[in-house]
């Protein structure tokens, strides 16, 4: 069965997860980019995220390609912002129809997940999420316990079964 990974990272924690899933579902992997590249720090960071979210804002990604056809499973993830998944991957959902997968959801956050999970799975009807984890700022955790923490979600899941 092939597997892909597709994530949205702002200030690295998602990456770090998405590239550890990698290879440990040896899946490959998509990056979503939005075109406004510019890096937001401290207070500003958060006032543009949290208006982004409550706006329902819809920012244009970069190109990208990948043929959800091709792959069986597929882990979805990326930051909360605001309770809500980024605003990017709502994007790419919008823009990419997902049916009849079985799902995998990660979020990244500092503390309060919020009801990501749940608005994440409501963007995702059609498909079974057969797995769901979270992580509170994985970049600032010794990666080993990172790693081992994604090991075993993927042991213990229907995800893999």
């Amino acid at each position: 069965m092939k597997t892909l990974v597709i994530y949205y990272s702002y200030d690295g924690n998602s990456a770090l997860v998405a590239e550890e899933l990698k290879k440990a579902a040896d899946a490959d992997i998509l990056e979503l980019k939005t075109e406004d590249e510019k890096v937001r720090t401290g207070f500003a960071k958060y006032a543009w995220g949290g208006k982004q979210v409550f706006a329902r804002a819809h920012p244009k990604l970069k190109p990208y390609t990948v043929t959800i056809a091709d792959y069986d499973r597929i882990i979805i993830g990326g930051p909360v912002w605001a309770g809500s998944p980024a605003p990017a991957l709502q994007s790419f959902l919008a823009e990419t129809k997902i049916s009849g997968k079985k799902l995998g959801l990660f979020v990244c956050h500092g503390g309060g997940k919020g009801k990501a999970l749940d608005k994440f799975k409501a963007l995702l009807s059609g498909n079974t999420i057969a797995a769901e984890i979270d992580f509170i700022n994985p970049a600032k955790q010794d990666r080993a316990r990172v790693v081992k923490q994604i090991a075993d979600w993927l042991e213990t899941t229907l995800f893999f079964q």
